[in-house]
């Protein structure tokens, strides 16, 4: 099936290496806006894309801003925001406006590949650095360091509790061995232990 992508940034050159990506995870066609208020006009007369890949320095009205209309005129079309400022708390924001992923311009071709490919399975994707700090402070929130865990980050869990390696673990979930070590070391940070062995030990005294 074909999967359509549109990508809303002012920057031709981000155009260019995005689509590529893009085409090459079998999105075809690829859009372009160059401003929050081009693709809002496109998505009133075109069948809403699967994927819309977002800045946040934007003429006009910021990215941020536009996660919500562009949620509203195409609710079934998940956001992944690429920006080149980082910081923790942009991220949260965006997921708190509705988007799937946070990712930044600075990270490798294949982190983009990846953060397409989790929230096309329907997860969240948040780069491991911004994943912790977020986690930080929901733990510190709620004292219950379990509850700042994503589903995907239970399952790897509670794989490597029953004693799976990352290779078994990124083959059985359908991730990149990549995908599978990014989460084993978020994990880590996220639950203060140290190595696989930790993880396991975790897993196995919290019941996961």
């Amino acid at each position: 099936m074909t999967k359509r992508a549109l990508v809303i940034d002012d920057h031709p050159i981000t155009h260019l290496g995005a689509s590529r990506l893009l085409r090459d995870l079998g999105y075809d066609p690829v859009g372009q806006a160059m401003s929050g208020e081009d693709a809002l006009q496109q998505l009133a007369v075109d069948a809403a894309p699967d994927l819309i890949v977002l800045d946040i320095s934007l003429p006009g009205a910021g990215g941020l801003d536009l996660v919500t209309p562009l949620r509203e005129a195409a609710p079934q079309t998940r956001i992944l925001v690429f920006s080149m400022n980082d910081q923790t708390g942009f991220a949260a924001r965006a997921l708190q406006a509705g988007a799937q992923g946070f990712l930044s311009k600075n990270a490798p071709p294949a982190d983009f590949r990846d953060a397409v490919r989790t929230i096309e399975s329907g997860e969240f994707y948040l780069a491991p650095k911004q994943a912790m700090a977020l986690a930080t402070l929901r733990a510190g929130a709620s004292g219950d360091p379990l509850g700042a865990l994503s589903d995907r980050e239970r399952q790897v869990l509670t794989l490597i509790g029953q004693g799976h390696g990352l290779q078994a673990i990124a083959d059985r979930l359908g991730v990149s061995y990549k995908t599978a070590a990014n989460t084993s070391s978020v994990l880590k940070k996220k639950l203060g232990v140290d190595g696989i062995n930790g993880l396991m030990k975790f897993a196995l005294d919290s019941g996961v």
